[in-house]
């Protein structure tokens, strides 16, 4: 990335360890510009590169992008396999920039869903980068919080059944360890772009206290600058988790 005067605005020691983001507007890109709907997922695709880049360079410890929702799979037969296309290529380019910049690759969602082929390139890239020390870059595939939560509650189900915990030691901590980001921190931040105002079913249990951010700018117009800006605003912002001020101010 170019030096942006933005950098002079962050503090380095105040960096939300996990950024997520809900990429939205690639469809109403490709629409804009008069162009296929998969154009603008393959616009996407360069913005993921920028972003990807940007964190690795800040030393942001986790990224997770919401990539294909359980909900997605209903789009029209021709678009699913042509976001499934767009994966394999990725996954098959980027490699070789992830080792060279010691991202570690992760994944969460039901993977099972996807084409065995894609599911075996996942398997090998978190081969691969599993000893990366640097930015963890996750994708969520077929992914519905929802579902995530339900897969939780029905393995601690199981656990209980199987005598392996008893009912009075299922606790919060207990039902964290059975969710599919049990391995990151809580999202600190959250961006969701295009303009929409919801949270779409991604990371619900996981966002109880993370700082929203919405913009306008479509996925694919989404530039590093928009990124430094959303972390200037969460900087911005006090971070209470329930106390009052007070006690902020006293600890």
């Amino acid at each position: 990335m170019k030096p942006s005067p933005l950098m002079d605005q962050i503090d380095l020691n105040r960096l939300p360890r996990h950024i997520a983001i809900i990429m939205d507007g690639n469809g109403r890109w490709a629409k804009k510009h008069f162009l296929p709907r998969v154009e603008g997922h393959r616009q996407g695709v360069k913005t993921v590169d920028r972003i990807v880049t940007l964190c690795a360079e800040m030393n942001i410890e986790a990224l997770t992008l919401y990539s294909f929702s359980e909900e997605n799979w209903n789009r029209p037969q021709p678009e699913v396999n042509a976001l499934m296309k767009i994966l394999d290529q990725y996954l098959h380019r980027e490699l070789e920039r992830m080792q060279r910049e010691n991202i570690r690759f992760n994944t969460i969602g039901h993977i099972h869903e996807l084409p065995k082929a894609i599911q075996d390139l996942i398997r090998h890239a978190e081969t691969v980068t599993g000893d990366n020390t640097g930015l963890v870059l996750t994708l969520a595939l077929s992914y519905g919080g929802r579902q995530e939560i339900l897969d939780a509650v029905r393995e601690v189900a199981r656990k209980v059944r199987d005598g392996e915990i008893s009912l009075d030691e299922i606790d919060f901590p207990e039902l964290e360890k059975n969710l599919y980001t049990h391995d990151l921190p809580d999202p600190d931040l959250l961006i969701r772009t295009s303009g929409e105002l919801r949270i779409s079913n991604f990371l619900l249990y996981q966002i109880a206290y993370t700082e929203l951010h919405y913009t306008n700018v479509l996925w694919p117009d989404f530039k590093e600058e928009d990124l430094l800006s959303a972390i200037i605003d969460y900087q911005r912002r006090e971070r209470r988790f329930g106390l009052t001020q007070e006690q902020i101010v006293k600890a």
